[in-house]
């Protein structure tokens, strides 16, 4: 799956613009929102825009083109969802490598040479137990857990 067909398919579980005062992230579109990105106007922000950040700072630093299909889709939604550091770790639990937040040589190996259905349970199992740990999971619980059931039907 290519950037541009992940994006296609994440940008439908983005919303565009809103301030929810329960969402840590405040102000978001697209979302990219005003806590991961201070400097910017929000409600601004086009497509195009959210397009080039997520290119930039989730795709390209979590190595999702040396990533197979499947598993590249994920951490990247997860990346966008809970934060690139956050969804490299799960990715790294799920491989059986020290958790340190980079997709290095190590990680790539280790992703390659697993079952890639294994690791997509292992992956998930691991965004949904730190997703449920969080004192928002209440208000946003069902969300998350729709979102990444789609993602997995859609596998």
């Amino acid at each position: 799956m290519t950037f541009d067909e992940c994006f296609a398919k994440l940008i439908g579980h983005e919303g565009c613009y809103s301030n929810n005062p329960a969402d840590k992230g405040g102000e978001t579109k697209w979302g990219i929102s005003k806590r991961a990105y201070p400097s910017l106007d929000i409600a601004d922000l086009t497509l195009d825009d959210a397009k080039t950040l997520y290119k930039r700072d989730y795709w390209d630093r979590a190595q999702c083109d040396r990533l197979p299909p499947a598993i590249a889709y994920q951490v990247f939604d997860g990346a966008v969802n809970s934060g690139i550091g956050t969804s490299i770790r799960w990715l790294q639990a799920a491989a059986s490598v020290a958790p340190d937040g980079v997709v290095g040589p190590l990680t790539i190996r280790a992703v390659g040479d697993a079952d890639p259905m294994a690791m997509l349970a292992r992956f998930n199992g691991e965004r949904l137990k730190f997703m449920a740990s969080l004192s928002t999971w209440d208000s946003f619980g069902p969300g998350w857990a729709r979102r990444i059931a789609a993602n997995l039907l859609e596998a």
